[in-house]
């Protein structure tokens, strides 16, 4: 697997403006070092003890994403040092991140997760519960998180008009979040969505952080 030359390729397509995110679960520290060395900086991860693990070898200037469903009681492995948590599901979640966050003295920039694909699996606001949550105003009280934005998975099918269709939907339920509740935030900037398989399509919808792990690392060696 040639890590340097798929960076390259991946890079020379995505524009200016879009960051990637090297999806690196399941991939040994050694892995991530060679990505490393080839000039990327932003890792994601989904398991919090592994996260870690990688963490304290690798690094210091790595800045680490949470890209999966994290539970309250792994929030402890990550809050130090994490740079951004994309995947908050719940108003729970966020005020849990929010204290530990106070005891680590950090802020942590957040991105809710919306729920856009058909399939019942995935974790996630749908449009109405974020709608909800934010008009109740809650979230205004937590001092040491930040909402950065949103974040979404398509639906894991061929059709690309449906997959752009759901990313579009994304990038409007952002323009509609910016204007109603954070017209006043910069730091709600950044749409996080498209994978190996649709990041194109996902770019082509306002994509600002693409995950890209299969097309950089090959297949994952599953634990």
């Amino acid at each position: 697997m040639d890590i340097l030359q798929n960076l390259i390729d991946i890079k020379n397509e995505i524009p200016e403006g879009v960051r990637l995110v090297a999806v690196s679960k399941y991939h040994p520290a050694e892995v991530l070092l060679e990505a490393y060395n080839a000039g990327q900086r932003i890792f994601g991860e989904n398991k919090a003890q592994e996260m870690k693990a990688k963490h304290e070898v690798l690094p210091e200037d790595i800045k680490w994403h949470f890209i999966g469903h994290l539970q309250s009681n792994k929030i402890k492995y990550i809050i130090s040092y994490v740079s951004m948590i994309e995947a908050v599901d719940t108003l729970k979640l966020l005020s849990e991140i929010n204290q530990y966050a106070i005891k680590a003295g950090r802020i942590i920039p957040c991105l809710l997760e919306i729920h856009l694909a058909k399939e019942e699996t995935k974790f996630g606001f749908s449009f109405q519960e974020c709608r909800d949550m934010l008009k109740e105003g809650e979230w205004k009280k937590l001092t040491n998180v930040s909402i950065s934005g949103v974040m979404g998975m398509a639906s894991n099918i061929d059709d690309q008009n449906q997959i752009l269709n759901e990313f579009s939907s994304l990038k409007d339920f952002f323009n509609e979040l910016k204007k109603d509740f954070f017209a006043e935030s910069p730091d709600f900037k950044e749409i996080s969505m498209g994978m190996s398989n649709d990041y194109k399509l996902a770019i082509q919808a306002g994509s600002t952080l693409v995950r890209i792990g299969t097309k950089i690392f090959g297949e994952r060696i599953y634990k």
